[in-house]
């Protein structure tokens, strides 16, 4: 018996090889977590880039990171990391310092107020971290890092600190 074209019954997609299917799958997964993360940083007004900068900054403390640095370290690239970062200072959530001795080099630092945001966000992030993926048991998380992490091997830059050691 044929499918009813008018139900929304779906037929399974037709891929043309295991890759395309795992990629596909990937991409999909990726679009239904990041919907979750965008709701939750549309409420602070910010970007999950956005986010992502002031984390890693938080993580050095009261030490500035030069701007390069900084993107180089961010999860997803940042094509304008200066319009990214020219959003967080208008905002005084983070600070940019010139060296005397290198006028050229640009850090960046988090102010009080960017420490108060992510103290805010904190348990937040937590909680859509675990709507997102809480459903999954501790081991089949692992294995999942370590799978996400040998697919993306051969495509890291030597140099990044997002490079797997595995």
């Amino acid at each position: 018996m044929a499918a009813d074209p008018t139900t929304t019954e779906t037929r399974a997609p037709h891929f043309d090889s295991l890759e395309q299917e795992a990629f596909l799958n990937l991409w999909r997964t990726y679009d239904r977590l990041h919907l979750i993360e965008e709701e939750l940083f549309g409420k602070f007004e910010l970007t999950p880039q956005q986010y992502n900068a002031l984390r890693l900054l938080r993580g050095e403390g009261d030490h500035k990171l030069a701007t390069l640095v900084l993107a180089s370290r961010l999860v997803s690239r940042a094509p304008d990391i200066t319009r990214l970062l020219d959003k967080l200072e208008e905002r005084g959530l983070v600070e940019r310092e010139r060296p005397p001795d290198n006028r050229r080099m640009v850090l960046i630092g988090l102010t009080e107020r960017g420490r108060n945001l992510l103290a805010e966000l904190d348990e937040e992030v937590r909680s859509t971290h675990a709507k997102q993926l809480g459903h999954l048991s501790p081991e089949q998380l692992e294995q999942f890092i370590l799978l996400l992490k040998a697919a993306r091997r051969p495509h890291e830059e030597a140099s990044s600190h997002w490079k797997p050691t595995v």
